[in-house]
């Protein structure tokens, strides 16, 4: 009988962990919702500061695996964006990760940025990624961009 209980400790550890990336998206979910809440409720100046963290020193992880759990937490805020009963465009999810990234002490970059006037279609040409060691985790559209904002500054 010693035997039983390791036969089903795999699937106890599965469940753990398929629970604990629940957790994460739920988690991502709640930040959306609140980004998404402050983007239209409050001015800017009054949360960039919450965006960001590190300015390319030490402060923050930089290794490489920072950048696959940074890569793991922007697919939970994809997956909680999708998800979601309203669209989550790219400035919450852009919140939504950096909040995530900062509370893991890994150091990122949030970029607000604008198409040129010559290449913006019918589109309002703003968009939000967020960024770390030049690789864009969350956000990657192509065409060139002028940045408005970089944080942190």
């Amino acid at each position: 009988m010693s035997f039983l209980p390791r036969l089903r400790m795999p699937g106890s550890l599965r469940t753990r962990k398929i629970w604990r990336q629940r957790g994460r998206t739920a988690k991502a979910m709640v930040l959306l919702c609140l980004a998404r809440l402050l983007v239209s409720l409050a001015p800017l100046r009054r949360w960039r500061s919450s965006l960001g963290y590190g300015d390319g020193s030490d402060v923050g992880r930089h290794d490489d695996a920072a950048l696959v759990c940074a890569g793991r937490l922007a697919r939970h805020v994809e997956r909680a964006a999708w998800r979601l009963p309203f669209e989550a465009k790219c400035l919450p999810q852009a919140m939504a990760l950096s909040w995530l990234l900062r509370a893991q002490g890994i150091g990122h970059h949030v970029v607000i940025a604008v198409k040129p006037a010559a290449v913006r279609h019918e589109e309002h040409g703003l968009h939000a990624w967020v960024e770390m060691r030049d690789i864009k985790l969350i956000g990657d559209l192509p065409g060139p961009w002028h940045v408005l904002f970089r944080s942190p500054p």
